[in-house]
């Protein structure tokens, strides 16, 4: 015989015998549906009026209530209520009701009647039917955040030991979905949030080429023939007019980007007639010489299509005018069967790509990146110094799968990690970043990543550096054995673990921490799928001063490549310094890689600068 004592003293007594067991059977079955249900339920009032269903339903009571608990405001908030009418939306201070019952014992409550609850809320007309009264709280990280209440109509009916310690089971698995639920909507709202800031970037960027072309053709406009005081009036308002009239077209374009619109240059031309008014600008601003090339047949392109090379060309040739001191500037317009590709070349003073102080002087050169990322478009910059510059954007008619293009494919992105909030985390971050990801698995089990690997066929795989079993270094060096062309990110919540280093060593391209947002680890895969290493400053150090194995001997050949590839020339510009094709140049960097033992050119050049 069992006993569950209420608040008033009240002794129910437990039920035995044959019925009895027959009855839990049905309640373990009812509780096993009931948890089923919660199960993906993410809305949460939904899912407290799931809740509150089922524990009617497993109690075989008549009515019940929920309400969500506030305890540092000190109330409750009564949310949904079955068969009873509650005062549902309202909020209660925690001293009174069966919910406040609850809070001050801070466990179940039974009454033999609902006559016995001190400040009940129910309706009046609704007490006199109300008998047998059982609450649980609903626990989550030692704070009540729910009180589930259920009334028995029948008078004859007691909730026993078994009835309560039923729906405190069903409570634990209600406390897990309501956290759940209110995760993903915090979740919800964080990618609101990211979107809303996307999309505010790419305004503030379009707005930024739009305002400083505006600006540089008013000022040249103004400062061209020398100060207005000095010209003759009517050279002079010729020279303002033209100002305005930028001016003006600058305010049009500012309100379109804003508005969400495109270049108004495409409501009535087709791309490259658009982009030879662009080069007119540019010849009538600073005095250039253009050409333009047009090859192929022509086709409608789709709004998105055609402004974005549009604007990538409007920013490339804004960049020539502000900064290349050059003479002349070719663009090129090559339609293609599955995609438009624009070239756009000049002769200026050009500049080092390799150059970290490139990007950070200004938002032009990320501009253009940003914007061809956001297309899935392939944007290749080259430059020398003194030898001009040639950027290349190749950008698809749509975003879909071409097996014969792999830039217009998402990039496939497996995460393993043994935590589930984590995993669960780091897939959705990277799902909500943008269709050039998809996450294709996530793994929990060591013993099975390098199966997965082999059926999923991943790009890049974000590997947990504290993986059960067999560590991220061993399953690193498993899966690049596996599938030699998979990129390898350890994800750690320490960047200055010291296996990290073993990890690349095994082939790893580089570590994560847990603490990224999801544009920045979306930024981190997708370097990776580019073969850049992400590794950090202190983790460089630490492979520059550990103690390296000696290197084998270096040909002079291979000297030569390997200073230049610590200067960060790339291939191409090391072929034309040393007169070597580009594939040679490639052979001799493998070599230099392999004997010096430098897992990437990154740490190579970082040796160089540490010694």
């Amino acid at each position: 015989m069992g006993e569950v004592r209420g608040p008033r003293g009240k002794v129910a007594r437990a039920r035995g015998g044959p019925a009895a067991r027959d009855r839990s059977a049905a309640q373990v079955d009812a509780l096993s549906g009931a948890v089923e249900d919660l199960a993906g339920q993410f809305a949460l009032q939904p899912l407290l009026e799931r809740i509150l269903r089922r524990a009617v339903g497993l109690l075989g009571a008549g009515a019940g209530s929920i309400s969500t608990v506030d305890e540092r405001a000190g109330t409750y908030r009564e949310e949904a209520d079955l068969g009873v009418g509650c005062q549902e939306g309202a909020v209660f201070p925690l001293g009174e009701g069966v919910t406040g019952a609850v809070v001050a014992r801070r466990g179940s409550c039974v009454f033999d009647s609902y006559a016995d609850v001190p400040g009940g809320h129910v309706d009046p007309a609704d007490r006199v039917r109300l008998h047998a009264t059982v609450a649980v709280p609903i626990i989550w990280r030692d704070e009540i955040i729910g009180v589930c209440v259920v009334f028995s109509t029948d008078p004859t009916t007691r909730f026993d030991e078994g009835d309560v310690e039923l729906l405190h089971v069903f409570a634990r698995h209600a406390a897990i979905a309501i956290a759940n639920a209110r995760l993903h909507q915090e979740a919800e709202q964080r990618v609101r949030r990211l979107a809303v800031s996307a999309e505010r970037e790419r305004v503030v960027r379009d707005v930024h080429d739009t305002v400083a072309r505006a600006l540089g053709s008013i000022l040249r406009h103004l400062d061209a023939g020398g100060p207005l005081a000095s010209t003759d009036a009517e050279a002079a308002a010729d020279r303002l007019e033209a100002a305005r009239s930028v001016a003006r077209a600058a305010l049009a374009d500012t309100r379109r980007t804003v508005l969400g619109l495109g270049p108004a240059l495409l409501d009535a031309h087709s791309l490259d007639e658009a982009i030879a008014v662009e080069l007119a600008w540019a010849h009538s601003t600073a005095g250039l010489r253009t050409d333009l090339v047009v090859t192929g047949d022509r086709r409608r392109l789709d709004a998105d299509v055609g402004a974005h090379a549009l604007r990538l060309v409007q920013e490339a040739l804004t960049n020539v005018v502000a900064h290349a001191r050059a003479e002349v500037v070719r663009v090129g317009v090559m339609y293609g069967d599955d995609e438009v590709a624009v070239v756009v070349e000049d002769d200026g003073r050009g500049f080092d790509p390799a150059d970290a102080g490139v990007r950070r002087r200004g938002t032009g050169l990320t501009g253009m990146v940003e914007r061809a990322h956001q297309r899935g478009a392939d944007l290749r910059v080259e430059s020398t110094p003194g030898w001009g510059t040639r950027l290349t954007a190749r950008i698809p008619y749509t975003a879909g799968r071409d097996p014969a293009h792999p830039a217009l494919t998402p990039w496939r992105v497996l995460v393993v990690d043994r935590r589930p909030v984590v995993r669960a985390g780091v897939a959705r971050l990277l799902s909500r970043s943008g269709p050039e990801i998809e996450v294709v698995g996530e793994v929990d089990d060591a013993r099975r990543v390098v199966d997965a690997v082999r059926a999923l066929e991943p790009d890049v795989v974000l590997l947990d550096l504290r993986m059960a079993g067999l560590d991220g270094v061993r399953l690193t060096s498993y899966v690049r054995s596996a599938s030699p062309g998979t990129a390898v990110l350890m994800l750690t919540d320490d960047l200055g673990d010291e296996r990290l280093e073993e990890a690349v060593r095994a082939g790893a391209r580089g570590c994560v921490g847990t603490d990224l947002d999801g544009p920045g680890l979306a930024r981190a895969v997708l370097a990776a799928t580019r073969g850049d290493a992400l590794l950090t400053e202190r983790f460089l150090r630490g492979l520059t001063d550990r103690d390296r194995p000696a290197p084998d001997p270096l040909t002079d050949r291979e000297r030569e490549v390997r200073a230049l590839v610590e200067r960060g020339l790339p291939d191409k510009q090391i072929a034309a310094r040393l007169a070597i094709s580009v594939k040679t140049v490639e052979k001799h960097v493998g070599a230099v890689l392999r004997k010096t033992g430098a897992p990437n050119r990154t740490v190579l050049a970082h040796r160089a600068a540490g010694h």
